[in-house]
């Protein structure tokens, strides 16, 4: 690896830990950088998931004071996550690499809708979450499934899981949205921690790759904390739908 290119992952992974803060979906920047200086695409995922947890967990760390009473709920949701994200992991090592490949675009591009249409997506859940009131605080039973199933498309690939986590707990919890965003940045973190332990168990990881995306992912996080927010998250989309569809339109033309 050049110092070009690990100097590219490294700024790659401070974008990607900035904009997880802000709007989410910052697989959408380091994925496709690894994919444009070779690197496999299964090692590539592989890789940047491991690489992206410490960004994560600092992510979940600054939220603990929102999380504060949510015991019940944590306990019911997380081991839905957990299950989840090992089955989306084990589907990842399991089928082959040439079908991650070819799906490979197909998740990009949702990833990338994801995201141009959260403000969408944020408005509608906002304006459901008033509806469930008479909720209880662990959810509606739907939830549960709900969440195992994102927990298995983000253990598989994992771009925009956020954006799903926050419609399913926006619909399905009464609870203040401040206080979801901390519960599926915990439920992110639990999905994504434990397919990077599946994947360092079972799957040969580049720990150059993956170093160079988790100190920038930390840098990113504090950065995102700070003056992330005062960013204009519009601005922050177009960069990722720019990226992620250059990404796909590359993709495809291989």
């Amino acid at each position: 690896m050049t110092p070009v290119e690990a100097g590219a992952i490294l700024l790659a992974g401070v974008g990607a830990g900035t904009i997880n803060t802000v709007v989410g979906s910052g697989t959408l920047l380091t994925f496709p950088t690894l994919l444009a200086f070779g690197v496999p695409p299964v090692t590539a995922n592989v890789s940047n998931t491991v690489g992206l947890v410490p960004g994560t967990a600092a992510g979940t760390l600054a939220g603990r004071p929102e999380l504060v009473g949510q015991a019940p709920l944590v306990r019911r949701l997380v081991p839905a996550s957990l299950a989840g994200g090992v089955l989306g992991a084990l589907l990842l090592l399991w089928l082959p690499e040439s079908a991650f490949a070819a799906i490979v675009p197909v998740l990009i591009a949702l990833g990338v809708v994801l995201v141009v249409l959260q403000p969408r997506i944020s408005a509608w859940v906002a304006r459901r979450h008033a509806d469930v009131g008479g909720v209880p605080a662990t959810g509606a039973p739907w939830v549960r499934p709900a969440v195992l199933t994102a927990g298995v498309y983000g253990g598989y690939f994992g771009a925009a899981q956020g954006v799903l986590l926050m419609a399913i707990l926006g619909n399905g919890v009464a609870d203040t949205l401040n206080r979801l965003n901390a519960t599926k940045n915990l439920l992110s973190l639990v999905v994504n921690g434990v397919a990077a332990l599946v994947f360092v168990a079972l799957e040969p990881v580049d720990w150059t790759v993956a170093a160079l995306i988790a100190a920038g992912s930390v840098v990113g996080g504090l950065i995102g904390a700070r003056i992330g927010r005062r960013l204009p998250p519009a601005v922050l989309r177009v960069v990722i739908a720019v990226v992620g569809t250059t990404a796909v339109v590359a993709l495809l033309a291989t």
